[in-house]
């Protein structure tokens, strides 16, 4: 019973596929919104298909090469549908391509820790009436996601992402690749689908996760176009903003797998696995995602010297998405997220996404948000505000990371640090209750 029932969602998985390729293969004429629904399905589908294919191919491939293929894989559904509106931006200047491929893109990492780093500590606490904790490792990913988010800072004070971004944006995320790369191999914990793949015969099994992979492949890249295109067609005819649609809407297709496999993980109680997993994540969208756009729309217009166009709503969308990025490392910085943490980051993303619409409805009604003023700048300052309370109240978060991921790497006895830096009485405690809820669920 047990191979029927994962083998069960990758049937599934490739059945929801199935129309979107099909509609693209013998282009068949459909109203936007069908077209829309059924190629975010094949996103959505495919997308599953690549996580239990990553996770069944690190039987077969060292850690430094499985963590490089896991993180371009990660982001491949995202990377499918915002590198096609960058290219069409490339070869249509004039065009709102451009606004498109931003909000794509500063939606997405917005999502990302706003919802779901947030769920995963809602949930973790419900269960535990604990706080998320991560292993020491992942100050390395902490570290890249920092220097990438002070970085991308500098993007709407010079006003413009070009070439060059792009390429600190990719030298970042190498680096990390090169540093994670050195961490000891250590056995990967497969479940679910992936399961039953590694299982199999290594030729067999080399077969079927290459198959998945290029199954995937091929069906996000070709629903990418008309995924795109219809969720504009789709604003045009229902009179919806097109941004707002190509911001969160898009984004819940490509990224719902990990949200799933997240909260799964943290049902589970292995929160820490889950955080942990989304905060990768995040740096590969903040390096990888954002480090291709500049490239791809210089490659589609055919020049250097022209950045990608982006006018003073795009700059506040990247610097709103940059604050919030710094907030996340603030709070990650001690190892933990809390509950109080968790709504902080939940509280302010509903701000930023109810606020425009409420102050276009009632403007200069609003209290502290006065009238015709930019309602993202508003709350990047509190994003910002609130990093730079949480980093004054315990300045030693940051100490010694620099030493820890570009010098020795702590061991897997290493203690994690609690909020006051020093080391925990009750972690033994904590782990062994995550143990033991682990194998309840496990059970269940």
């Amino acid at each position: 019973m047990k191979p029927l029932r994962f083998i069960a969602p990758i049937l599934i998985a490739v059945l929801i596929t199935l129309p979107g390729l099909w509609a693209r293969l013998f282009q068949l004429p459909l109203a936007p919104p069908v077209e829309a629904l059924i190629a975010g399905a094949a996103i959505f589908g495919a997308s599953f298909l690549l996580l239990w294919a990553c996770d069944a191919a690190q039987a077969d491939i060292s850690q430094g090469l499985a963590l490089a293929l896991v993180a371009l894989v990660a982001v491949l559904p995202e990377y499918a549908v915002d590198m096609y509106f960058t290219w069409q931006a490339g070869r249509d200047p004039g065009s709102s391509y451009a606004h498109y491929a931003i909000a794509n893109m500063t939606g997405a990492n917005r999502l990302l820790i706003g919802v779901a780093w947030a769920a995963i500590a809602v949930i973790y606490w419900v269960r535990t009436r604990r706080p998320v904790r991560l292993g020491r490792e992942r100050k390395t990913e902490i570290f890249f996601l920092c220097l990438a988010t002070l970085y991308a800072c500098l993007i709407p004070l010079k006003g413009s992402l070009a070439w060059y971004d792009g390429l600190v944006f990719l030298g970042i995320y190498v680096w990390y690749i090169a540093v994670t790369g050195r961490r000891p191999v250590e056995e990967a914990e497969v479940e679910g689908p992936a399961e039953i793949l590694t299982r199999l015969p290594t030729g067999k099994r080399r077969l079927a996760t290459g198959g998945l992979f290029l199954f995937a492949a091929l069906v996000i890249l070709a629903n990418a176009e008309p995924f795109s295109e219809g969720l504009v067609r789709t604003g045009e005819i229902f009179h919806i903003s097109k941004f707002l649609l190509v911001q969160w809407l898009a984004p819940i297709a490509s990224e719902a797998p990990e949200f799933t496999v997240g909260i799964m993980f943290a049902l589970r109680g292995q929160a820490g696995m889950a955080l942990g997993s989304l905060l990768s994540a995040k740096l590969n969208q903040w390096t990888l995602l954002v480090g291709m756009i500049p490239g791809v729309y210089a490659l589609s217009h055919g020049s250097l010297q022209h950045p990608l166009p982006m006018n003073a709503f795009q700059m506040d969308e990247i610097l709103l998405t940059a604050a919030q990025s710094l907030l996340g490392v603030v709070i990650l910085a001690t190892l933990r997220l809390s509950l109080g943490q968790a709504l902080l980051l939940f509280g302010l993303f509903m701000g930023q996404l109810v606020t425009p619409s409420l102050d276009a409805a009632f403007p200069g009604q609003l209290p502290f948000f006065p009238e015709g003023a930019p309602v993202h700048r508003l709350y990047a300052v509190m994003y910002l505000t609130a990093a730079t309370a949480l980093f004054i109240d315990r300045p030693h978060r940051f100490r010694g990371s620099w030493r820890e991921v570009v010098g020795r790497q702590p061991g897997p006895e290493t203690v994690p640090l609690g909020l006051d830096g020093e080391e925990d009485a009750d972690d033994e405690e904590d782990e062994e209750e995550v143990r033991e809820l682990a194998v309840r669920s496990r059970r269940g």
